[in-house]
């Protein structure tokens, strides 16, 4: 391994993640994230655009006979889970629901913007432990016993703020030793920082197909960006980037993948055996460490909506092995995304000369 190119690329991916992460992108109001995620891909592609329901597809157009070029299509979701206002009492006290699969015994304590007519800064309280009951304290607090407190009368409040604002946790990017990293939204601006990679990395390698860069949108809520762009798209071939969970104290071994060793690379009825075989070859062919993923049904991410749009599309799932889901500290290794980004696009070169139809019959 090149290891100058390597702390480049490592360093490369630590600056888009300090650059995207902290940004505000909950499922269905990914505006303010889309717009920087636009830029860059920007910097690499031939062509980026916007659809209608707000996902971004940068398309990099391969070196192949135009009118009879493939295409693949590379998903990582761009948005995150979050909160939104759904009461406001008569002290001014904020209470609220989630956005996708929030683990709520970590609310406590944060620190929280609300986004209103203009943000607001905020921190999410609830009853102290001396004033509990005895039955109370041995419980787990509920959603609706906490609530944000911004110091402002509800009079004051309501001028910038109403019901369905959108609530993020405050939360910028943080190194820990090594190469591992913690913040908010690795799952998945990790996948978006994975894409860049394979970007850069196809500035030097020859690819005859078209490659079509999406960062979904609504993922956490549905894969909604997933079926409308793969419907859109309908690529020959699709490979979704997300995230899996990384292994920690008191987790079962097999549900778990390790950081630090490289991609897991999907296996199961959501994935193409065929993609899932080339995808190991790729891997050791080029000594890039990578672990197997065992996937009984769905996935759970947008390879799931990619492989039956239409008459189907088949698909792959690389994961990012990733401590803490859906917390506010995730944690998650750079060189397993750099390591991610650079196995697709070997895979992509790998498949200049390849017979499709017969490549791709089970």
């Amino acid at each position: 391994m090149n290891f100058k190119k390597e702390g480049r690329l490592l360093l490369d991916i630590q600056k888009t993640l300090e650059l995207i992460t902290p940004i505000a992108g909950v499922s269905g109001n990914e505006m303010k994230v889309s717009g920087y995620i636009k830029d860059l891909f920007s910097k690499t592609c031939n062509t980026v655009k916007e659809d209608a329901l707000g996902n971004i597809i940068a398309i990099k157009e391969g070196s192949g006979n135009k009118k009879a070029r493939r295409k693949i299509m590379l998903a990582a979701h761009m948005d995150e889970i979050g909160l939104m206002v759904k009461k406001i009492d008569k002290k001014g006290f904020v209470f609220f629901t989630n956005v996708g699969g929030m683990d709520y015994r970590t609310l406590l304590s944060q620190e929280v913007t609300i986004h209103g007519k203009k943000d607001i800064f905020g921190v999410i309280g609830a009853k102290p432990p001396h004033l509990q009951k005895q039955n109370e304290k041995n419980k787990s607090i509920k959603m609706d016993e906490l609530y944000i407190d911004v110091g402002l009368s509800k009079e004051e409040l309501e001028k910038w703020i109403d019901i369905g604002d959108f609530i993020t946790i405050n939360r910028d990017l943080t190194s820990l030793q090594g190469e591992y990293i913690t913040g908010k939204a690795l799952d998945d601006r990790g996948g978006i920082a994975a894409l860049l990679e394979c970007m850069k990395e196809l500035e030097h390698i020859n690819h005859q197909l078209d490659v079509y860069f999406v960062a979904t949108v609504q993922e956490e809520v549905g894969l909604r960006g997933a079926i409308t762009s793969t419907y859109g798209i309908m690529p020959d071939l699709g490979i979704a980037i997300d995230v899996g969970h990384g292994r920690t104290p008191g987790v079962p071994k097999e549900d778990t993948i390790e950081l630090d060793k490289g991609p897991a690379i999907g296996l199961g009825p959501n994935i193409h055996p065929k993609i899932n075989k080339k995808l190991i070859e790729i891997a050791k062919k080029f000594n890039i460490p990578y672990q197997p993923e065992v996937i009984p049904g769905r996935s759970g991410t947008d390879a799931w909506a990619m492989q039956v749009t239409q008459s189907g599309v088949p698909t792959g799932l690389l994961s990012i092995p990733l401590r803490y889901m859906h917390t506010s500290v995730e944690v998650a290794s750079k060189k397993d995304i750099e390591l991610t980004g650079r196995m697709l696009s070997l895979f992509i070169a790998s498949l200049n000369d390849i017979n499709w139809e017969e490549w791709l019959c089970y």
